[in-house]
């Protein structure tokens, strides 16, 4: 079975796309599933994970609402307040709806670097292993060394880290150094975390003129790093449109992949993802 396991359907008027550029031609505007169905028939892929694009727990009753009126939608990773701790009530309800899979804080877009490690939060990493659901890791590499900490602090916290901890490769050639952090922290968390981690974002850190010549480099280190067992595909539709269409961005990881077996293969562009949320 093949699966993309992150992208993205919203309706900007809904009001809390917070991050999203008033009239961007790809971004502000409605995506729904039938947007994409096609594509994803035309590359036989079965199913998705759909991944939440607002910090509201509405946004998220949303996306499942999609999700029970959408055969290609297995999973949905949701949002709820870290900082509130009344919104334990919204995982526990939400933990019984058989599509909901787990959440994502923003972090990306918190200015606090070490907003992850806060006391007041903690007690939503601690639900989140308690009730056996999952947390998407949605960073920059200057989070690398915090989200290590958070890791091991919370060892039974089913984690996958979103599009690679989006590694600056518009700035490639001139940010060896840059690349070394990154490289170095991705390395540390493979091998002292049971972390997972997305081959998705990245035609969307690089710049315009993107090539999977300038791909490979960052592709190569998570699939060292991790292993395949650990390393999942996603889409990051329709954010990738911002540099190219989902087929086009899949053909791209398959080329990045080619030198790979069968099996690892397979993991990547499906089994990863189906055993980490648990897709039928």
């Amino acid at each position: 079975m093949l699966i993309d396991a992150h992208q993205h359907y919203w309706n900007p008027a809904r009001g809390d796309y917070f991050w999203m550029p008033k009239g961007d031609p790809v971004l502000d505007r409605v995506y729904r599933p039938h947007d994409l169905d096609p594509q994803l028939k035309a590359a036989g892929i079965e199913k998705t994970v759909l991944v939440q694009a607002a910090p509201t727990v509405a946004e998220t009753e949303y996306m499942l609402g999609i999700a029970d009126a959408s055969d290609s939608v297995a999973k949905v990773v949701g949002w709820v307040d870290f900082e509130n701790r009344d919104d334990l009530r919204h995982l526990e309800r939400l933990k019984a709806h058989p599509k909901f899979a787990g959440v994502r804080p923003m972090i990306q877009d918190i200015p606090d670097v070490d907003w992850m490690l806060r006391p007041d939060v903690r007690w939503a990493f601690d639900a989140l292993a308690d009730l056996d659901l999952t947390f998407d890791a949605l960073g920059f590499s200057r989070h690398l060394d915090n989200f290590l900490t958070l890791f091991a602090r919370h060892p039974k916290l089913r984690v996958v880290v979103d599009h690679c901890m989006k590694p600056r490769i518009r700035d490639h050639g001139t940010a060896a150094d840059e690349f070394a952090r990154w490289s170095a922290g991705m390395r540390r968390i493979a091998r002292e975390t049971p972390a997972l981690c997305k081959l998705s974002g990245l035609v969307t850190e690089d710049g315009e003129g993107w090539t999977a010549a300038r791909l490979r480099p960052y592709a190569d280190l998570v699939l060292d790093a991790f292993g395949p067992q650990r390393v999942m595909w996603g889409s990051d539709w329709p954010v990738c449109r911002l540099r190219c269409e989902h087929g086009a961005w899949l053909a791209t990881a398959r080329a990045l992949t080619a030198g790979l077996t069968p099996a690892d293969r397979a993991d990547i562009f499906g089994g990863t993802a189906a055993r980490f949320y648990r897709i039928g």
